[in-house]
């Protein structure tokens, strides 16, 4: 990933995405822009796969490879997020530093704005030697039930 993309004003929506492939000098094809708009619209990760199905339902004209080779481009440049899971790869809109709560059993993954206690940093910073710039933190858990379950 560009170095340099951390530097950038966060991408916030999906003209902020936009602005970002044409400062980059990407070409904002209509499949790239598809892409972008489902991943805006959508609010949650999703696989190439799901991607590409849901483009397809909607009556968008894009192929296989042009979804993949563009989900590349795209979070290889920092415009959009990929995260690598066990069973594959997940893309999502926010590609500024972040947070991710897991939510076990639905396999559903939120983003989330955590912002830790400077004094804990600063703790941090002492016992590695390390300036913190930014983090991530991931979160994992289980929704909890409406109701008690009587068994």
């Amino acid at each position: 990933m560009n170095s340099d993309v951390t530097l950038q004003k966060p991408i916030r929506s999906l003209e902020d995405a936009i602005d970002r492939c044409q400062t980059l000098g990407m070409r904002v094809s209509k499949q790239r822009r598809y892409i972008l708009e489902l991943l805006w619209q959508a609010q949650e990760h999703l696989s190439a796969r799901d991607i590409y199905n849901r483009l397809n339902q909607l009556g968008k004209d894009i192929g296989h490879t042009s979804v993949y080779q563009n989900l590349e481009a795209l979070s290889n440049n920092g415009v959009i997020e990929c995260i690598e899971r066990a069973d594959g790869r997940l893309y999502g809109n926010i590609s500024d530093p972040h947070s991710h709560v897991n939510c076990v059993d639905t396999q559903q993954i939120m983003d989330v704005h955590v912002q830790l206690p400077p004094d804990l940093l600063q703790q941090l910073e002492e016992q590695t030697g390390v300036k913190i710039t930014h983090y991530t933190i991931d979160f994992y858990g289980y929704r909890q039930a409406e109701t008690a379950d009587p068994a």
